[in-house]
Formats: C-alpha cells, structure tokens, sequence
C-alpha cells in the first residue's frame, strides 16, 4: 500500500497489526463457516493499484449567465416562486436549454447532479403548462432512485407555486392504492421510478398514450441499475409524444445506439465533457491482513481526525445492518439506508446525515443511487466493489462543489 501524505491508512494498519494474534482463531473460524454456505462470492475485476490517487485541485470558474431570470422570457409566477427560493440568475444547463425546450426540441443534457439540471426541465414545462393553458398536457419524469424522485416533486411544487398544477410521485415502498387515487386526479406532472411506474402501467391506471413529454433523469444510472427493459417498455408506450429529454452525467460509447433510439433528432448541450472524473478526490486502500478484524480496522479509521460525514458502502442489505448495529454499539452514530427499508424510514436516516446528527450513513449501492449530499467529508468501502464504473459513482459522493474529498477501501 501506497502511504499517502496524512498517512491514515497506515496508522489504521499499525493498530490492527497490534492485535492480529488474537484474532487469528477468530478469522479460521469465521472462514470455515463461510465454505459451509456453498455459495461463492463475486470477484472483482479492479486491481486494488489502482485506487491510489491523490487529489488534484481543480480551479473552476463560476459561470457568468448572460441574464437574470427576471429578464427572461418566463411567465412572471416563476420568476416570483424562483426570487422567493432566492435564485438570481440561471446555471449554465438552465441557461443554455432554456430556449431550446421552450421551442420544443428533443434534446439531451449532459450536466453532472448539483447543475441545476432538475429545475432546467421543470421551468420550461411550468411555463409551456400556463402560457399555453394546456391542463390536458401530460410530463412523465423517470428517475432511477426513490430519493431523487422526490426531490424532484418537492422542487416543481416549489416552482409551481400559486398555479394550481399537480404532480404525482411513485416510488416502491409506498402505498399503491395511493398512487392509483394521485393518478386518477390528473396530475399535469407524473416522477416515478421505472418498477413502480411499469406496475400501474400493468395495472392499467397509468396510460401513457396521452403523455405529450418524457424525461429521462440520470439515465446512466438507470441502466446502471438494470432497468433498461423496463425503461424500453415505457418509452414504447409513449409512442404519441412529442419531445423526449434525457439528462445524464456521463455518456458511454457503446450507449449511443439505444439513446438514438429513444430520442430522435436531438439538439446536445454539455456542461461537463461527459465522463467520470475523481480528480477532487484522495484515494487509498487499506489492506486488511490475514486474521485481523477489519471492523475494528473500520473502527480506528473513524475515530481519525476528520472524519466528520462518512457514507460507507456495504455489498449487501444484510452486511449494512450488521454493520450499521455494531457501529452504534461501538458509540459512532450510524444509520442506513437499502432496499428493505422503507421510503420513510430513508427519509428520516438522509436526514440525521444531512443534519450531522449521526456520523455514518451505512449504504448499499441501489439506495445511495442520486442521494445528493452537501460536505461528505469520506467514502469508505467495506469491500473492494464489483467494478470500477460502481467505483467511481460511490466515491462520487465526496469532493463536490469544488471541495475536496478522501476515499478508501478495504482489500481483503
């Protein structure tokens, strides 16, 4: 391992190496429970190397729009919603596909989370709902996350204020009769996760033959998280529509192909060039060694200097409650947030994070897929992840709005 200028990796080894003799039954025991389930563990393709790096600076200047909103061509409620939220003037992903969507052109958005992407889609559709006066017009917003659904909702009541216009959110975890009571009150805007959104499809409450938009919000993370063929079948459905939107931070090549299928003849802005970067990020591994407890490896490196808001990653549900119990046991405020808690309950554990109630904010993948938080200080593997793309995301979560950040990762 590489020891890196704070040199908290290898203090955190020191301390378990003290005390690797008395772990060593321990760690056999352990080991040959494990052969027992028959079950073999996933490997990973990433070279631990690899995940060495220390941050670079990157100076960025902040972007100057050409106008305010108050001299743009927005129906003046928005300008008053958007003075009261105490916005001033546009992003550049506002700014620049403003006019565009206005028109209604096709068009896809690369812009990273934390751009004001969300409001540049929802201002343009609140203004085209109440210039046009065109209550029968219909927006369908997919997200790839609970979390970002809803902030997606909270954000178009707070720029559509005063306007009598109506949205629904459906996320798994929630009522379905609920959902089926919103829907049948026509809302104008419809945000949804694409499990919850296929299951009243199925159910023959959401007919999508009238939906006039489609957006497609953190495309890459959907396809990310498996939901290509439920997102194919949405779009199918929506063969009447007259303007697609798709937004994502990043573009792959080999992506290219279904995007054209999905959005035809599109005019492109970037915000960002469109691929991963982790520049404002220090990384380092920790190797664990054989017979060492790697909680108390985890427990040494967060009681460091520091390490004051930390989202660590667990491979399974069942490894973040462990994990997350023995934290708390051990006096390090934890909460956790995966797939078998419910939306309530994430709402509440995002919100003990945000507010710096609880140190760590134990997750999985799946549930830390959008969750967009100010002043992450660490990311922590528990594990080495599957693949390098889950990588990037996970350590994504630090090092933002020109801050930086520190990741590491346990190698076993």
């Amino acid at each position: 391992m590489k020891v890196l200028k704070n040199g908290v990796a290898d203090k955190c080894n020191k301390k378990i190496m003290n005390t690797k003799s008395n772990k060593q039954s321990n760690h056999k025991r352990k080991k040959t429970q494990g052969s027992r389930t028959g079950k073999k563990k996933q490997k990973s393709s990433i070279n631990p190397n690899h995940l060495i790096q220390k941050a670079k600076k990157v100076e960025e200047k902040p972007y100057q729009a050409a106008s305010s909103y108050q001299e743009m061509d927005i129906h003046p409620q928005i300008k008053e919603n958007l003075k009261r939220m105490g916005f001033v003037y546009p992003t550049e992903i506002q700014e620049k596909t403003y006019r565009k969507l206005i028109e209604g052109k096709n068009l896809i958005g690369i812009a990273n989370t934390g751009t004001g992407k969300t409001a540049a889609f929802l201002i343009p559709i609140i203004h085209q709902l109440i210039e046009q006066q065109k209550p029968s017009a219909k927006t369908l917003v997919i997200v790839p996350t609970r979390e970002l659904a809803l902030q997606v909702e909270q954000e178009f009541k707070k720029l559509s204020a005063r306007m009598s216009l109506k949205s629904s959110c459906h996320i798994g975890g929630t009522s379905i009769n609920k959902d089926i009571k919103n829907l049948r009150q026509q809302p104008h805007l419809i945000i949804g996760t694409p499990g919850r959104l296929i299951d009243l499809m199925n159910r023959k409450e959401l007919d999508l033959s009238r939906f006039q938009t489609l957006i497609l919000d953190e495309f890459d993370r959907m396809l990310d998280m498996g939901f290509i063929s439920d997102i194919r079948k949405i779009v199918k459905a929506m063969s009447n529509r007259k303007q697609t939107l798709l937004f994502s931070a990043t573009i792959e090549p080999k992506q290219q192909s279904l995007i054209n299928e999905m959005v035809k003849n599109p005019v492109k802005v970037a915000v960002s060039n469109g691929t991963t970067s982790s520049k404002n990020v220090t990384q380092d591994i920790i190797r664990v060694p054989n017979g060492a407890n790697k909680f108390d490896l985890l427990k040494a490196l967060l009681v460091e200097k520091g390490f004051n808001k930390v989202i660590l990653f667990a491979e399974t549900k069942r490894l973040a409650n462990k994990l997350c119990k023995k934290l708390n046991q051990s006096g390090i405020g934890a909460d956790q947030i995966h797939g078998d808690k419910s939306q309530n309950y994430r709402v509440k554990a995002l919100d003990k994070f945000k507010k710096g109630n609880i140190k760590v904010l134990v997750a999985t993948d799946v549930a830390a897929r959008g969750v967009d938080i100010d002043s992450v200080t660490h990311v922590i593997n528990y594990q080495l992840p599957l693949n390098f793309d889950t990588y990037i995301h996970r350590i994504g979560r630090t090092g933002r709005a020109g801050k930086m950040g520190m990741a590491y990762t346990f190698v076993d």
